[in-house]
């Protein structure tokens, strides 16, 4: 190896050493915000998800070990809405500046749910956290990230400016692809029939209807009463079909589906996955495919 190549792997080294140090780090309590953040901060942030995929928003918190990991962070992103009840704790322990809550500069939609009171549903409304269901929420995320991460690491924000139009070119792609596809399912049969009410956002931004069998609380059994009169309300709606989530009650869903005569779905991604694209590609798919005309 002669001394202009040494030399050359020297400086590369350097390069790469610079990049690597010039990284901020990043702490995400859902693993959707952690997709956005990385390609928003691309090579300039270390993203560290604190709930790891596959866990559940609903009933995580973060313990002393996830704090460690976090160790260092100059910002959380975490969901808000109401989503993580243990954010004044994450704030007494990260300091109160570094906790973004993306949501709350995002639309807040409340879905409408049926209840079992005294043996009887009855319909009422709730805050929706689930906010990453729709494509416009994460277009808005985009622009937050990109401000936080611009006032910590300003010498880098116009690299986030850029990253953050690419990000919502590909955003605005994705909802022409999904608009299109969700086309091709006749207006009478607009009615999303989820097991648990995530899908509010999702359903206003393209104009559907959503009836959720388990409200807000996917792991709630109701009495045999209720969930006959669910039966009547899914009948009612023209329903064809009903979709159950990873983590919903298959015992409960199969005995609506079978008492209403509609089919059940293949599961809905609800409450995150390994990117945003991959979500929705997914939910759109399956829903199409069982509502569609065919």
């Amino acid at each position: 190896m002669d001394m202009l190549t040494l030399r050359l792997q020297f400086v590369l080294l350097l390069a790469l050493s610079s990049i690597v140090g010039a990284q901020i780090k990043v702490a995400v309590l859902h693993p959707l915000l952690g997709d956005l953040v990385e390609k928003v901060g691309g090579d300039r942030v270390e993203v560290v998800d604190l709930m790891g995929k596959g866990g559940d928003p609903h009933k995580f918190e973060p313990g002393a070990k996830e704090l460690r990991q976090a160790q260092g962070a100059k910002l959380y992103f975490v969901c808000g809405k109401g989503l993580e009840p243990y954010l004044p704790k994450l704030r007494d322990a990260a300091g109160a500046q570094k906790v973004i809550e993306v949501g709350e500069t995002l639309p807040t939609l409340k879905a409408e749910v049926l209840c079992d009171h005294d043996g009887h549903a009855h319909a009422h409304e709730e805050i929706d956290p689930h906010w990453w269901h729709s494509i416009d929420c994460w277009r808005r995320a985009a622009t937050r990230v990109r401000k936080e991460l611009s006032a910590v690491d300003g010498k880098n924000a116009g690299f986030y400016q850029k990253r953050a139009t690419e990000v919502r070119k590909e955003l605005a792609s994705l909802q022409r692809w999904a608009t299109t596809e969700l086309a091709k399912v006749p207006v009478k049969s607009r009615t999303l029939a989820t097991a648990h009410a995530a899908f509010a956002y999702f359903c206003n931004e393209h104009k559907w209807k959503m009836l959720a069998v388990q409200g807000l609380n996917r792991e709630r059994v109701d009495s045999p009463k209720f969930l006959a009169e669910v039966v009547s309300a899914i009948r009612k709606e023209n329903v064809r079909a009903l979709f159950p989530e990873q983590r919903s009650n298959p015992k409960i869903l199969r005995s609506v589906a079978e008492g209403a005569g509609v089919l059940v779905g293949e599961p809905l991604i609800a409450d995150g996955g390994s990117s945003i694209e991959e979500m929705f590609r997914h939910n759109v798919s399956v829903i199409v495919g069982a509502l569609g005309e065919k």
